[in-house]
Order: C-alpha cells, then sequence, then structure tokens
C-alpha cells in the first residue's frame, strides 16, 4: 500500500497540501486512461470530519481538478450510513432479519421510542429524569459502534471503567450511596446491557437503524464480508481522508481495508487538534496506522503553524501552565475587556465590535465572539445591540427548540384547530399569537405593525371568539363578538380568511384530499409564510425544520405501526409529536438551505466546539466568559462514558486525576487551535462575577493579568441605547 500521512498543527497548510496530491493523484490516473471517460475511471474515498469541513473541502478539490474528475465528499458517518443501506441485503442475510427497507432514526425519534420500550424499568426505578438516562445509555451504544467495539462489552466497560462517584453522575439515584459495593454496580451495567440488547433487536425487526446501530453493523457485519470488501476495492482506488484525528476508531478497519491492496492513500492529522475527542472520535487509535508506513509511503510534518499561534501560542501556555504572571510576556495582540458584572461585559463587548466596524477598523465578517457556552440572555443582549446598530449576526448552528420559534407555535396551534381531539394544545395566548403571525403581511414572524390583525385585537378575538374545547377547539365567526365592528374592517377580513382556511381543511381532510398532517402543514406554510419575501432566515429555517422532522416522525411511526399492525388516528401521532416539541427534544437545525454560499457576512458567534469544527479563521476574535471555569469543562462536547471507549485506552477506572488531566490537555489544544484561527486580535472579555453572581477565577486568569487593556488600542464608543 501507498500512503502518505501530513502532520501538523492549525493553520499549517495540511488541507492545502492533501488538495495538491489529489490533484496530482488525478493527473496520473488521466494520463494512464488512455482518454477514458470520467464515469470509467478508478474511484476515490474522500471523507471530511463533519458536514461543515465536507462541504469546503469538496469545493477546495473540484477547484483543483478544474472539474475534470467526479468529487464526493463525505463524512465518516454519511459514508457508514450510506453502504448499510446500500448494501442492506448482505446484512439481513447474514442476520436473518426481516427483508425490510433500513429506515434511519433521528436522536429524538431514537429517545422516543427507547423511553417507550424501556418505560417499565423506568418507573420501576421511579428517577426523576428517566430522558436523560435513556440518552445516556443510547450514547454508550453510540460510543461502542463508534469504538468497534462489540456492544455485548459494554457492561463490562462500565464496570471496569466506573466507580460508584461516577455511576452517581450517571443517574444521580440508582445508588443511595457512593460507598456503594462492586457488585451493585455489576448489577446495574448487566442492566444496562439487557436494556441494549433489546434495544437492538427491537429497532433491526422493525428496519430502523440509529446511528450507534448503523455504526455497528458497519464494521462487525459488513466491512468483514468478502462480498463487500470485492464491492469496496473495485470502486475505490485512492483514499484521501482530511482531519483524521476526528474520526472514529472504526475507521481505522474501513482505511486498513483498502489500504491493504493498491490503493492510494493521504491523510491528515491534527496532534493538537482532537476536536471530536469525548464525542466517539479516537484520534490516538488512528494515528497508529503510521506504523503500517511501506517504504513507498511517507509522513510528512509541517511545523509552521497558521494564525497567532506562531507568536502568541507558546508563551500563551506559558502563562497557563507555569503561573509566571510577567506583563512582558505577552505582546499587544492579546488584550482584555473586563468589567464587574456579566451583563456590562455583554454591553461593553458589543459597544466595542460596533465602534471597530463603524470606524471601518475591521468588517463584521472579519470578527468571531466565542464563548465556553452560549446562554439565551447572551446570544439574545449580544444580538440586540449588534443588530440594532446595523451589524448582522450569526450564531453557528444555534440549537433552539422549535417550539422557541413563533411561526413553529402558530402553525401547530392551527394544526390544533383542525385535527380532533387536540383541545389541551390551544390555549388563549396560543390563539392570539397565531392570529397576529398568520395575518402578518410582511412576514417578519412577530408582532409586526404592519400585521393585519395587532396584538390587542388578537387578544380580543382570543377572548371573545375561541370556543374552548377538548375535543374540537374552534373560532367563532367575529360577529360573536358583541363589538366586532370596533375590530375594523383590516382584521376583520384577515380573521375571517384564517377561520375560512381552517373550515377548508378539515373538509379536504374528510374528502381524503388532504392524507397526513403533513400535506397540511406543507399547505399551511404555503399560505401563510412561504410567499413572504420578508421572512427572515432564521424562520425559513425553522419552518422547514418543522416540515422535516414531522415527515421523518410519521414515516418512522407508519414503520412501527405496520410491523404491530396497529394503526393510531393521525390526532393521536400528532399529539405525540407535539408532545416531543413541547419536551424540546427537536430542535431547529435542518439540513443547510444554501450551502453553497459560503460564510456569512456578519459577525459570527459559537461555542468554543462549534467554533473549532468549522474550521474558519478571522481577523478578530473577542474570547467571551474568559475569566469562566467552563473553559476547563468539556460540557456538551464531552459524551459520558466516553474514555470507557477509546481503544488505547487503560480500561482502569477513570479517576478524578485522569479527568484533571484529560480537562489540562484539552484546554491547551483548545488555546493552540484558537490562537491559530486568529490572525490579527484577540480580546479576552472577562467579568469579575458571573451570572450567578459569584466571583469566577478561571484557568484563564494568568492570560488576563498579562495582557494589556483592549482599551489602548480599541477606545470603546459611547453609550449605546438598549
Amino acid at each position: 500500500m501507498t500512503i502518505t500521512w501530513i502532520t501538523g498543527v492549525t493553520g499549517c497548510g495540511k488541507t492545502a497540501l492533501l488538495t495538491e496530491k489529489f490533484a496530482a493523484w488525478v493527473a496520473a490516473i488521466q494520463s494512464s486512461s488512455n482518454g477514458q471517460p470520467q464515469n470509467l475511471l478508478p474511484g476515490s474515498l474522500i471523507l471530511a470530519a463533519n458536514d461543515d469541513n465536507r462541504r469546503v473541502l469538496g469545493d477546495r478539490l473540484v477547484e483543483a481538478v478544474a472539474g475534470r474528475y467526479p468529487v464526493l465528499v463525505k463524512t465518516p458517518l454519511g459514508f457508514i450510513a450510506d453502504e448499510v443501506t446500500l448494501f442492506w441485503p448482505l446484512i439481513f442475510e447474514k442476520l436473518a432479519l426481516p427483508a425490510r427497507f433500513p429506515l434511519r432514526l433521528r436522536s429524538e425519534t431514537e429517545q422516543r421510542w427507547a423511553t417507550q420500550l424501556w418505560s417499565p424499568q423506568l418507573d420501576r426505578l421511579a428517577v426523576s429524569n428517566p430522558e436523560r438516562i435513556v440518552r445516556r445509555v443510547l450514547d454508550l451504544l453510540q460510543l461502542a459502534g463508534a469504538a468497534g467495539i462489540e456492544r455485548e462489552q459494554i457492561p463490562d466497560r462500565m464496570t471496569a471503567g466506573w466507580s460508584a462517584g461516577s455511576w452517581q453522575g450517571f443517574s444521580g439515584q440508582w445508588l443511595t450511596a457512593e460507598g456503594s459495593g462492586g457488585s451493585e454496580l455489576i448489577e446495574i451495567s448487566a442492566q444496562v446491557g439487557d436494556w441494549l440488547e433489546r434495544w437492538w433487536q427491537w429497532c433491526l425487526n422493525r428496519g430502523l437503524l440509529s446511528y450507534g446501530i448503523m455504526y455497528s453493523l458497519y464494521w462487525r457485519y459488513l466491512l468483514p464480508n468478502p462480498r463487500y470488501q470485492g464491492h469496496l476495492t473495485r470502486r475505490f482506488s485512492g483514499v484521501f481522508a482530511d482531519d483524521v484525528d476526528d474520526f472514529p476508531a472504526s475507521a481505522r478497519s474501513l482505511f486498513e481495508t483498502l489500504l491493504a491492496t493498491d490503493c492510494h492513500g493521504v491523510l491528515t492529522f491534527n496532534p493538537e487538534g482532537k476536536i471530536r475527542l469525548g464525542l466517539g472520535a479516537d484520534p490516538d487509535f488512528l494515528w497508529g496506522l503510521t506504523e503500517q508506513i511501506t517504504p513507498s509511503g511517507d509522513i510528512s510534518e509541517l511545523q509552521q503553524p497558521g494564525g497567532l499561534a506562531s507568536q502568541v501560542a507558546e508563551s500563551a501556555l506559558a502563562l497557563l501552565t507555569e503561573s509566571s504572571f510577567s506583563w512582558d510576556t505577552l505582546p499587544p495582540v492579546i488584550q482584555e475587556l473586563g468589567t464587574i458584572s456579566r451583563a456590562e461585559l455583554l454591553r461593553r463587548v458589543a459597544e466595542t465590535i460596533v465602534g471597530a466596524v463603524q470606524g471601518d477598523q475591521v468588517e463584521p465578517q472579519d470578527i468571531a465572539i466565542i464563548a465556553p457556552g452560549l446562554d439565551d440572555i447572551g446570544r439574545y443582549t449580544l444580538t440586540r445591540i449588534l443588530v440594532g446598530q446595523g451589524i448582522p449576526v450569526a450564531a453557528i448552528n444555534e440549537q433552539r427548540p422549535l417550539m422557541a420559534v413563533p411561526a413553529v407555535r402558530s402553525l401547530l396551534t392551527l394544526l390544533a384547530l383542525i385535527y380532533p381531539g387536540l383541545g389541551r394544545w390551544v390555549q388563549r395566548d396560543a390563539i392570539a399569537e397565531m392570529l397576529v403571525l398568520l395575518s402578518d403581511l410582511g412576514g417578519t414572524g412577530s408582532e409586526s405593525v404592519i400585521a393585519a390583525i395587532d396584538p390587542v385585537r388578537a387578544g380580543i378575538l382570543a377572548d371573545h371568539c375561541f370556543y374552548v374545547d377538548q375535543a374540537q377547539p374552534r373560532l367563532l365567526p367575529a360577529k360573536a363578538y358583541a363589538r366586532w365592528d370596533r375590530l375594523g374592517e383590516r382584521a376583520v377580513t384577515a380573521y375571517e380568511r384564517i377561520c375560512t382556511w381552517i373550515t377548508d381543511a378539515q373538509a379536504q381532510i374528510e374528502q381524503k384530499i388532504w392524507v397526513t398532517p403533513i400535506h397540511t402543514l406543507h399547505e399551511a406554510s404555503r399560505d401563510f409564510f412561504y410567499g413572504l419575501s420578508n421572512l427572515r432566515d432564521e424562520q425559513m429555517s425553522a419552518l422547514r425544520a418543522l416540515a422535516e422532522t414531522l415527515a421523518h416522525f410519521w414515516e418512522v411511526e407508519r414503520r412501527c405501526q405496520s410491523v404491530e399492525q396497529e394503526a393510531f388516528p393521525h390526532p393521536e401521532m400528532l399529539a405525540t409529536f407535539m408532545d416531543l416539541l413541547k419536551a424540546g427534544t427537536i430542535s431547529a437545525n435542518p439540513y443547510p438551505a444554501s450551502p453553497l454560499l459560503g460564510p456569512p457576512t456578519a459577525v459570527t458567534l459559537a461555542t468554543i466546539f462549534q467554533y473549532r469544527s468549522q474550521r474558519r479563521s478571522h481577523r478578530w476574535q473577542f474570547w467571551l466568559d474568559a475569566s469562566s471555569p467552563l473553559w476547563l469543562k468539556g460540557g456538551a462536547a464531552t459524551l459520558f462514558g466516553a474514555p470507557w471507549f477509546e481503544r488505547l485506552g487503560s480500561g482502569g477506572v477513570w479517576t478524578p486525576d485522569d479527568q484533571m488531566i484529560a480537562d489540562t490537555e484539552r484546554l491547551e489544544r483548545i488555546v493552540r487551535n484558537l490562537l491559530g484561527h486568529a490572525t490579527e486580535r484577540v480580546v479576552l472579555c472577562h467579568s469579575e462575577l458571573g451570572i450567578n453572581g459569584t466571583e469566577q477565577i478561571g484557568p484563564l486568569s494568568p492570560l488576563i493579568q498579562a495582557c494589556q487593556n483592549v482599551a489602548d488600542a480599541i477606545p470603546a464608543v459611547a453609550e449605546i441605547p438598549f
């Protein structure tokens, strides 16, 4: 095999070199193909760490070969999911499964059905937060699948890897004391193993595939299949993988299978990346592939870091690790902005950005605000001030519950008025909100001054014309209000249009013209929202997320009904879907609408994990809440039990000392990585008091003490009305 490893830190040019080697490989196979058409040329497997990087890498490769060779970039999970679906007959033949076409499960649907399957045991345990336990048990299956570890080994890994204290962190209730004995831990882990085995069989009997199940099916049953290996090696003569340090351990088996033939391989690796470590990635195990380098392969080490990392990283890390507080240690490109309270900090950060943009020092798209965690107050405050001053803000992968979007709530209220048995979902305030939004002529998705029904009139109509009924709530004619003439012709006309639309929809459903609520939702979105040119991007994204999620939910429900030979009426299924939305299980993060448009021309607002995952660079970075202890924590970027499933791990108990070492190493990688993505300035934005009013002394405090005040270089503007 011929394999080339390209290693180096952030911004050193790994992806650029991979692109060059890909273009050279394409040129070589084209020169030896004797003019064969593109579809007969040797194929290539191109992998990127995540979906955002996949699109960027694809664009770069297409440009490098000038469109002369087909380029299709996948993520590891995306490739595995496609392969499992494409070669499903080989799997159900091996496992003797029912011949049903596989259907992928989203996380929220997986949670709903697993909770229902395990509900008898959860009820006996009398836990206060069963959803949390269900999610963590399912995550264990995903971690094991990504690591290439058999699901039967999960109980043993749990028993070997946890202490009583860590199990308390898992459920908080299953053990009564931190000193509980090992026999009880073994019993609990065996119970979790039984849950997962039942879940495995339940899903496969219905042809339902979660991420964890797809991982396991691929490396355990499909990849070892000689027939599949024959197809795989015939299809791909080259493998190009960018940022392998963020790949799951099971990807190594794929690489080894391909590289065992004459497949040409080029892999890039960032030893200071490891962004998805704790989410299924196993960089150390992937790095073990370098031991198989043959004389025909090589390791290219790129030494020069990008951005500010070349001039600042070593000094910054020396301050963090050696507690050296010299003011002369850091250059002025690292600055600080400090306040007493966090509320004042948010205002100062926004004002500083406004002053810099309006003073033509920097463009909005060259600024990033990065935080260890973004709460709703911080996001709202920063967005409101910046947008109010004409500076757009783009949040990366903002995960908001769909029910937090007014347009979504309004459409669900409309569905509850159309279908019977959903009266508990319809409240007076929801009716008023629906009337305002569905009569909004401008498409702003808010209580707009150009709405035909303003909030005051909507409240009056909801009070006097909404008939409360658990079985079939409905809207009465406007004349049911004695002083309807005071509402005005414009509001009455808009109200009657909504009432007529509901009546017509019910007639269409009775006549079987509109078959499911999916069609009803589509028609409502089209008639009330999609034709409005001023509808904001986030509103459109939320509406698309609602439509996509309802369609997926409905497909899974129908599949389960067909297997169980039961039929539930549409209102009952719709009520279940609404319960999921109300619980916040489903978030507004649909498939990107315009992947070819590139980065937005706006200030980027992101968490540390989100920003690092996108691998974008900015002239200015504002590290928000730099004094927070959260910079040392993995937070949502680390799944419970992740260390138990690292292939090169010790296999012993994960102790607090182990956690401290892991947190410190992650902080060092974060600092190097962020500095590598900043090209001109980093501002440490900190407050003495946190959100809850407690004093903050976080791991970045030595940096804050060692840098100059940002006001010397960027004076804050005058007070801006809030």
